[in-house]
This record gives C-alpha cells, sequence and structure tokens, in this order.
C-alpha cells in the first residue's frame, strides 16, 4: 500500500521575468530538494501557483516532474478544480502522465456541503486507480472537509490513503487521526505544526519552507524518527522567524520571494500577488540572519 510519508515539498514552479515556466530551473530545484532529503515532491500545489497556471501549463509541469524525478522519491500532483468533472478529467490526465499520488484539494468558490464534498471526492477516486491524498484548506477554499466525511471516504475509497491538513486547526488534525483507525497517513499542512502531528500520529507534512530550507525542515521528520524529540523540537523552533514573515503578505509567494533573496532564480511568481515588497525582503534577510543552507 502506497503511504505517504516524510516531508514532501510543493515544489515552487519558476518563472522567467514575463511569467511563462522555467522548465530548465524547474529542474534545476527537483535536484537541490531532493539533494535535500525530501520524502516526494508535489507539483501543482499552493506554492506551485496552480491557481495561476492554465491547463497546458500544469500538464508541462507535471511531465517535466516526472522526466527530471525519474523515480527517485514519489510525485504527486495537484488535480483538485472547481467542478468534479473538470477534476476527474484533470486526474486522469495526470494519472496517464506517470505521477504516483494524486492531491485533491476540496471545491473552492463554490460553497458545498459535506454530502456534496462525498460525492465529489468519492466521483473522483473511483475514476482512477492511483493513491489519492483530500487536501483540507479552508481557509484558501471556504470548504471544510469535515473528518466525518474523511472517515466516510477512507472507509468506501481504498485509494484514498491520506490527507493533508491545512486548516491550521489542530483538534481538526487530531479528528483525521482518530477517527480514520490507522487507515489514513494524516500530513501536516501547516509548517508550525509539523512535530506536533507526527507526535500524535500523523506521518510528516508538506511543507512549504522545505522549498528554502529542505534540510533543516527534513530534521524535524528525521530527528523524530530517531526518537530525539529534544533535536527535533529544536529544529522546529527553528523556522518560527520564517513562519512570522509570512504573516506579511501572500504566504506562497513570500516563499518564492524567499528562494530569490537567497540565489536560486526561480522568478517572480505571477500578478497580482508578486510577493516583491521592501517590508517583506527587509523582514526575510533578518530572518535568514539566524540559519543558511
Amino acid at each position: 500500500m502506497f503511504t505517504p510519508k516524510g516531508i514532501i515539498v510543493p515544489i515552487i514552479t519558476p518563472m522567467n521575468d514575463d511569467e511563462s515556466f522555467n522548465e530548465a530551473q524547474f529542474r534545476i530545484e527537483i535536484n537541490r530538494l531532493i539533494e535535500g532529503g525530501v520524502s516526494g515532491i508535489f507539483a501543482l500545489g499552493t506554492n506551485g501557483e496552480v491557481y495561476a497556471l492554465s491547463e497546458e501549463e500544469k500538464l508541462r509541469v507535471i511531465k517535466v516532474a516526472v522526466d527530471e524525478v525519474k523515480g527517485r522519491v514519489p510525485v504527486y500532483a495537484g488535480t483538485g478544480c472547481i467542478g468534479t468533472k473538470e477534476t476527474v478529467e484533470m486526474s486522469k490526465k495526470a494519472e496517464d502522465l506517470g505521477v504516483d499520488a494524486l492531491s485533491v484539494v476540496s471545491p473552492y468558490f463554490v460553497s458545498v456541503s459535506q454530502d456534496d464534498l462525498y460525492r465529489h471526492f468519492s466521483a473522483v477516486a473511483k475514476s482512477v486507480k492511483l493513491p489519492i491524498l483530500l487536501y483540507n484548506m479552508p481557509a484558501r477554499t471556504g470548504n471544510n472537509i469535515n473528518y466525518t466525511t474523511v472517515r466516510k471516504l477512507v472507509a468506501e475509497n481504498p485509494n484514498i490513503v491520506g490527507a493533508k491538513d491545512s486548516s491550521g486547526n489542530f483538534d481538526n488534525t487530531l479528528r483525521y487521526i482518530e477517527d480514520t483507525g490507522g487507515q489514513v497517513s494524516v500530513l501536516a499542512g501547516n509548517d508550525s505544526l509539523i512535530l506536533w502531528t507526527l507526535l500524535a500520529g500523523g506521518t510528516g507534512a508538506i511543507s512549504g519552507w522545505s522549498n528554502v530550507f529542505p534540510k533543516l525542515i527534513c530534521s524535524i521528520y528525521d530527528y523524530w524518527a530517531k526518537g530525539d524529540f529534544e533535536a527535533a523540537n529544536k529544529a522546529q523552533r527553528a523556522i518560527r522567524p520564517f513562519r512570522d514573515v509570512m504573516a506579511l503578505g501572500n504566504p506562497n509567494s513570500i516563499v518564492k520571494r524567499s528562494l530569490n533573496l537567497l540565489g536560486h532564480k526561480v522568478g517572480p511568481a505571477r500578478e497580482p500577488a508578486s510577493g516583491i515588497d521592501p517590508k517583506i525582503d527587509a523582514a526575510l534577510k533578518a530572518a535568514f540572519e539566524g540559519y543558511s543552507e
């Protein structure tokens, strides 16, 4: 059975100055992150600016990711769309391109009930053979996937193998862990909760900051796996200065801006969320003074 675990990086999508996809830099980032110890490459997440990419661009990003990773770690692809039909079609295309697993965010913009979410995710799960991660991010989608819905989906769809909880509500994460009877891998979607999710029975994290400091973020998991909780907690606390800066703007734009300031030529975030702000730059540089890789 496919088990999502460890630190999975929701890889950024590098852009040229004209905001076109920078394939060469994407390949460089993939190799840098794998060398940094990540357990998976997740293309087309929030940090990948999936919301700003056309379908053609999404499919190109997936194709390049699969080609460059070359089976060294699992490749996850974000295929969630607003409509069920569109999500099913994108999921099938990602499966055909050879990804190892799918991450499916709940529908966004439209207000839906838990019954609606159940039908949506069930339809997607039945349309593909790939393992599926449910992606809960209510602050962006407006829709929280209730733990009772997760429990029902997991019980009826064996290829739903995990859930990423980016709600920021740790009790929600706990209910995912407690109410699925160990049948599902629960991953932290909030970098501040990586260690605490692991200690509660989770299996890892999908960490935005692992784009920037993969060795540091991976060390939280590695120390935890070795039973060195003091070192794991020290590594967890070390990311607080970076997390604090994210309150100043669009979080994933700030992650991308961090990479540029550290010399990784990943280009701008797509407008209207470029992330370029003197106050943010100053705050990031101050945070970087305490850590480097």
